[in-house]
């Protein structure tokens, strides 16, 4: 075998499609253009969202109010979820590992005690954020917040 007579597998390769080549080539006279228009003139080029002369997607979309996107944003958990768990478990540290563990938050979350309900019991709270019915809520039960 040599390198001359190597070729490639059988219909792997196909012949280009020469365009402008005479009539005779069955792609002459157009060259596949079709007849008169922007697309058919050379140098041709669509700016980016045009859409025919119809009013493109970007100018037809109402553009009001605004989204920060430094926002940062917790789950909230309220403190009659928070009680009922504390029945349940008898848990004394209510911690980032415990809410993933019972389902309230997903890894990447950040959790905000919120202070919907009341808690009776004196527990520690280790959250990213409080509210402040939520603080003193926990404080009034005897109960100690944690900022992460």
């Amino acid at each position: 075998m040599y390198l001359n007579s190597l070729k490639p597998a059988e219909g792997s390769t196909k012949t280009r499609k020469r365009i402008g080549r005479g009539t005779g080539s069955g792609r002459g006279g157009t060259s596949t253009r079709g007849h008169k228009g922007a697309k058919s003139r050379s140098g041709y080029s669509q700016k980016s969202g045009f859409e025919g002369g119809q009013m493109p997607l970007q100018r037809r979309v109402p553009k009001f109010g605004f989204k920060n996107f430094n926002r940062v944003e917790y789950k909230g958990i309220n403190l009659d979820v928070l009680e009922s768990l504390a029945a349940e478990t008898n848990e004394k540290v209510f911690n980032f590992d415990f809410f993933k563990a019972h389902g309230l938050v997903s890894k990447n979350d950040k959790v905000k005690i919120l202070g919907r309900g009341e808690i009776t019991k004196a527990v520690e709270i280790h959250a990213h954020a409080f509210s402040q019915t939520a603080i003193s809520s926990i404080e009034k039960a005897g109960g100690k917040t944690v900022a992460l």
